[in-house]
């Protein structure tokens, strides 16, 4: 059986969450308190010498690491992970902008007002992070006005990718009622069979 470390309050451990339960796959969860220390202790730098969940531990004891890696893995022949080239591209392409353009600024705001509970010294940060968030919103709402998922009429490993943070930015401050197509695709994600919520 897998074993995934992780945080459920993490978008990037949901990501394996919600795959692993779309594809009904049995699976541990071990809980790791990323506050304490718990991932730069010697046992847990054995598995991810990086420090950083989720980590994915497969029956051999290999572990796998960056959340996004993780769902390409998942994924492999599956549905949810085109083999076409060029639709496999556009799901890499929106992973990328999610781990640079995305993630970076909306998970990061969330971090300073849901987990931190906004920290005064971190203040300019956190309303810089804002601005870029909404940009890499933007972005996303422009493609789900032409089409219901990230790459075209398929749910796929990109929109898990961009649904984990997405679907909580509220708590890092971000209003969504300005980005209609994003709130309905958050339904369809939601909507899918097998869906699972972060605190599920």
């Amino acid at each position: 059986m897998y074993k995934v470390y992780g945080d459920y309050n993490s978008g990037n451990c949901y990501k394996i969450k919600l795959m692993l339960s779309l594809l009904g796959i049995a699976y541990q969860w071990i809980p790791v308190d990323i506050l304490s220390g718990e991932t730069q202790t010697p046992a847990f730098l054995e598995k991810n010498p990086n420090g950083k969940i989720p980590v994915l531990e497969l029956e051999d004891g290999t572990c796998l690491w960056e959340s996004n890696a993780i769902l390409n893995f998942l994924a492999d022949g599956s549905h949810f992970l085109p083999a076409e080239p060029r639709l496999r591209t556009q799901v890499l392409q929106w992973q990328f902008f999610e781990q640079y353009s995305h993630e970076p600024c909306i998970a990061v705001a969330r971090f300073i007002q849901f987990y931190l509970g906004m920290p005064e010294e971190r203040l300019a940060e956190y309303r810089s992070l804002q601005k870029a968030g909404y940009r890499a919103l933007a972005v996303m709402e422009q493609q789900l006005k032409r089409t219901p998922y990230l790459v075209g009429e398929m749910f796929s490993i990109a929109d898990i990718a961009l649904y984990a943070y997405t679907h909580v930015a509220h708590q890092g401050g971000f209003d969504l009622a300005p980005y209609p197509a994003i709130q309905h695709w958050l339904a369809r994600v939601k909507g899918q069979p097998g869906y699972v919520g972060m605190l599920d």
